[in-house]
């Protein structure tokens, strides 16, 4: 790794097209989990000028208004104003849900099964998934991505506030951070795009995001007289959201998750119920290694495991510390299947997952969430203690 390099994350706001969509695909597993925790939840949601499209496999025993969710959703990011193409009250909604397959519900279930060759519960697909932590900031992630949410989140408060009346849903945000033998040293680039009303001049935008927003929200030490600001740079984002641009489940995946400074497996997590290790097994992995971090361990880790569909073993675990480790990698390893276990029901039980929690995971990243323990699970360093006593 160089001395000297650059990395930049991005965030999206609520109202970016594609979190629209992950949006209602997660009130759709909130409102099955709500009435039938045991709900097989997989809904995907396509989304373009006035049309929404909810697809996916779902059993449930709860009764959803499909036409309901997507509506209040829609109202709560808001789209509400009378000249949106997208709006709340006037979009269409296509409803393509079917059952979950029963081949794949056998795998699943907690049966017996000609060929399946046990009766646990397996994993949901095959797949390999990753958890990744680093001390870089107080909830132990990569600086970039956390820079990225926090403006995101600010300018989605302010709107949602009232008190700026031209700012409207869609937005994204992007942070570059130079780092020094493997440190934030300062902010290189800050680039904020933000959807607007149409008399607003982009002097008055630039000025407010700077000023209220950059400086407010980002450490001032990394903030130089060199950091560049590039703000709307087109000039002009009045066309938004799904008029501007097509919305779709489960494309945000980096911004879901690290950034880009820790991999990820390919699976998508909203619209997911925890059966689907896609989801469940990639809050696990966080869970793991932001314990192995705080345990004092080591300073960067991920944690690689992987499934085949049906089994309730993973096929694989790996540990890499970067070199950053503070103890034998192989130690951490036996450590860490001592302490925990990563059969699909046990991850369920250990995060407790059957729960109506998953909108509160949608916007500004399922990960570095700090401030509701009690839902946000995967984000609790309490194993610590138990970490170091199995070494």
């Amino acid at each position: 790794m160089p001395r000297s390099y650059i990395f930049s994350s991005e965030s999206v706001g609520e109202g970016h097209p594609d979190k629209v969509c992950d949006t209602i695909s997660d009130a759709v597993l909130d409102a099955c989990l709500t009435e039938d925790p045991r709900s097989r939840v997989a809904c995907e949601v396509y989304a373009k000028s006035n049309v929404v499209v909810v697809g996916g496999e779902i059993t449930t025993r709860a009764a959803v208004s499909f036409n309901d969710i997507v509506r209040g959703t829609i109202r709560e990011i808001g789209y509400v104003h009378n000249d949106d193409v997208f709006h709340a009250d006037k979009v269409f909604v296509v409803n393509l849900i079917t059952a979950q397959s029963p081949d794949i519900a056998q795998g699943v279930d907690t049966v017996e099964a000609e060929g399946k060759g046990h009766a646990e519960q397996g994993a949901g697909d095959q797949g390999l998934m990753f958890g990744y932590a680093c001390n870089e900031t107080e909830e132990l992630m990569p600086a970039p991505i956390m820079f990225a949410h926090r403006l995101g989140r600010e300018v989605t408060r302010i709107r949602k506030a009232g008190t700026v009346k031209w700012l409207r849903p869609d937005a994204k945000s992007q942070v570059s951070v130079r780092y020094e033998n493997g440190k934030p040293a300062e902010i290189t680039n800050v680039v904020i795009s933000t959807q607007h009303t149409e008399e607003v001049k982009h002097s008055e935008i630039r000025d407010f995001l700077i000023g209220e927003v950059i400086r407010k929200k980002l450490p001032a030490n990394l903030l130089t007289n060199r950091t560049e600001y590039l703000i709307n740079p087109t000039g002009r984002f009045v066309v938004g959201g799904p008029q501007g641009d097509t919305g779709l489940t489960g494309r945000k995946i980096i911004v879901d998750t690290y950034g880009g400074a820790g991999r990820h497996g390919g699976g998508a997590f909203s619209g997911k119920d925890p059966s689907k290790v896609d989801r469940s097994a990639a809050y696990m992995g966080r869970y793991v290694a932001k314990n192995i971090v705080a345990a004092g361990l080591a300073s960067r880790a991920e944690v690689q495991f992987a499934y085949a569909i049906g089994y309730p073993n993973p096929v694989s675990l790996h540990i890499n510390t970067f070199g950053t480790n503070t103890v034998a990698e192989e130690k951490i390893e036996k450590a860490v299947t001592a302490v925990f276990s990563f059969k699909p029901a046990d991850i369920i039980t250990q995060l407790n997952l059957l729960r109506p929690i998953y909108r509160k995971t949608t916007n500004y990243g399922h990960f570095g969430k700090v401030d509701d323990l009690d839902a946000i699970t995967w984000e609790r360093a309490d194993k610590v203690e138990a970490l170091k006593a199995a070494l």
